[in-house]
């Protein structure tokens, strides 16, 4: 599974609470955190599940040319 997986940490309830930041006060943070998209990530993942990851990535990219 992939998704938009980054969440500003000053945007969180805590931090919004005890320290009053909104959103707007890190706006490059913010627009990372809507467009970065993350690729399945963990210590069992097989080479076949790799190389599928990278291929489908690939032809993901070229079909909405990036």
């Amino acid at each position: 599974m992939t998704k938009v997986y980054f969440s500003p940490v000053h945007l969180t309830e805590f931090y919004r609470a005890n320290f009053g930041h909104r959103e707007g006060e890190l706006p490059v943070t913010e627009r990372l955190a809507r467009e970065v998209l993350s690729l399945p990530l963990y210590v069992s993942l097989t080479e076949q599940e790799i190389s599928y990851i990278a291929e489908s990535t690939g032809e993901t990219i070229e079909e909405i040319g990036v």
